[in-house]
């Protein structure tokens, strides 16, 4: 199975995903705008959320499913990883539900480190509080998500992991939309947030009953015993350790912006969020879809002492984020008060909110790239077991991060913010590329620059075409919604045929590759 068709797979239910979610985000804008409900349903969202991307989709995943393939590859081994993923379940369970009940238990020290400013405002602080602790139970459900999602990860299936997030989506939009009936014409915003807090639980429920199921359809039977930390479970523990910090410098971050935005006027944090939402959409296309998908593959040719193959996959995992998130970068960038204005701006997403989420926009898709590179970068590490280097990395960046902050803030306020967080991520990925190429794990080859220069020329030739385009189309964004739509739809379609055209004719995109594909004669031959 190629690089290419796996994360193919993970990609285009990761596409899905957020174009749901990019409609649940279009409600929300419209229906809550960015006002004081909103803040507190962001910040209760953000702290489940940025956990589950820390701990389960982070620290677990890349601890967990190395161990587990490494099982799989062993002399007995179904056997042994099943009793691996046994026991690390019947501890890993309790070890969740501790942690759920004393978060929910000190939410109010929590909220209060990370959003002090709210108490200013009355009701804010003691509503966010509220909200936290109805949205905390979905980290609990998430995490058994990505544990599952990993079993299956790790023996190629990787269709029923991506396709939870369309699930989590979906029960959100329905949250919203009860929330809206709910409120009716009494106007109360605390309705819509009670209802959409609700949802984010039910949507983790919703999420582990269907990976439960995919599992057991997969053929793979899981038991909860008494728990007992055996010593592959202990290992386990202390490789996600060091693993939740280095796995997770853009969360870890997140953190620190919430903390930053929640002290800048009211609705900040949620124009923030609403902006990162834009970023996320190609980060989690590309970046988890090929984070994803190399991590077991990479393991293997590790065990096997396969350097060369190493190198050639992380090489082919490198090209294809550039290939993809450096126009994707640009385009947003250049196009980001299109995307606004067609789609966030109305109800009550005002349009002044529309004119400083586009500049928080532009500011954080300039470390776009660096976001999807650490997301190929880091499995590197953890396929050797190496979770101590991620850790310096991510400190130093954390450290840059915050300093940066603390003169960017003042002066440019939450476009400031953003901008910091972009280049800390910067600085993160320069730093994990430089310890791979000094122990010979991975080089920047050549060819590999040679391909990423003429990606750049076609870059180059896009954004001067949507920068004509944007001059011409902009007043369209303001216009009836047929016309927002239609303006849009001209701007990427556009974008992609120059991007794309250009990239094949100067050398961009593997000719050859290219061909076989439209000739559909199968997938090609080698790593992809």
């Amino acid at each position: 199975m190629s690089l290419l068709k796996h994360t193919s797979t993970i990609a285009g239910f990761t596409l899905l995903s957020r174009i749901f979610g990019f409609v649940r985000d279009i409600l929300l804008a419209r229906v809550l705008g960015a006002g004081l409900a909103g803040d507190a349903y962001q910040l209760a969202f953000t702290l489940p959320n940025t956990f589950r991307r820390l701990f389960a989709e982070g620290a677990f995943s890349v601890a967990f499913v190395p161990m587990y393939s490494r099982k799989l590859a062993g002399e007995n081994g179904e056997e042994e990883a099943a009793r691996f993923a046994d026991d690390v379940l019947s501890v890993f369970i309790w070890v969740l539900l501790g942690f759920s009940a004393l978060a929910m238990i000190a939410m109010p020290i929590i909220v209060l480190g990370l959003a002090s400013e709210y108490q200013s405002v009355p009701g804010k602080f003691e509503l966010s509080v509220f909200l936290s602790r109805v949205t905390f139970p979905y980290l609990f459900f998430i995490s058994l998500v990505a544990m599952l999602s990993g079993l299956l990860n790790a023996r190629s299936r990787f269709a029923p992991g991506a396709i939870a997030p369309v699930l989590f989506n979906l029960v959100l939009i329905g949250g919203i939309i009860t929330g809206y009936l709910w409120r009716g014409e009494s106007g109360d915003d605390q309705y819509v947030v009670y209802a959409l807090s609700a949802a984010v639980s039910l949507s983790g429920l919703v999420q582990l009953i269907y990976l439960w199921w995919a599992v057991r359809r997969a053929g793979l039977k899981l038991h909860i015993k008494r728990p007992k930390l055996t010593p592959e479970v202990k290992q386990l523990g202390m490789v996600i350790l060091p693993a939740t910090f280095g796995a997770g410098i853009y969360q870890i971050s997140q953190f620190v912006d919430t903390f930053f935005a929640t002290s800048l006027p009211q609705g900040s944090l949620t124009l923030l969020k609403m902006a990162d939402r834009l970023n996320q959409m190609p980060l989690g296309i590309v970046g988890i879809a090929l984070g994803t998908a190399i991590l077991p593959m990479l393991s293997r040719h590790i065990q096997s002492d396969d350097k060369a193959n190493a190198q050639n996959l992380q090489s082919d995992a490198f090209e294809m984020a550039t290939l993809l998130t450096l126009p994707a970068a640009a385009a947003l960038a250049i196009c980001a008060p299109a995307f606004v204005n067609a789609f966030f701006v109305g109800g009550k997403f005002k349009p002044e909110d529309g004119v400083i989420m586009s500049y928080i926009t532009m500011a954080l898709v300039a470390g776009l790239p660096a976001y999807v590179i650490v997301k190929i970068l880091n499995p590197g590490f953890f396929a050797r077991s190496d979770t101590k280097t991620p850790v310096y990395t991510a400190l130093i960046s954390l450290i840059f991060n915050i300093i940066l902050n603390l003169f960017v803030v003042r002066a440019y306020g939450i476009v400031g913010l953003a901008a910091a967080t972009a280049c800390s991520a910067t600085l993160n990925c320069l730093l994990l590329y430089a310890v791979l190429h000094k122990r010979g794990w991975f080089h920047f080859t050549a060819q590999l620059g040679n391909r990423i220069f003429r990606q750049l020329l076609a870059t180059a030739a896009m954004s001067a075409a949507l920068w004509w385009m944007m001059g011409i189309l902009l007043p369209n964004f303001s216009s009836d919604i047929l016309t927002r739509i239609s303006s849009l739809m001209l701007l990427v379609g556009g974008g992609m045929a120059i991007y794309f055209a250009v990239g094949y004719l100067v050398g961009a995109l593997d000719k050859d590759r290219v061909n076989r594909l439209l000739r559909r004669t199968g997938p090609p031959t080698g790593e992809a």
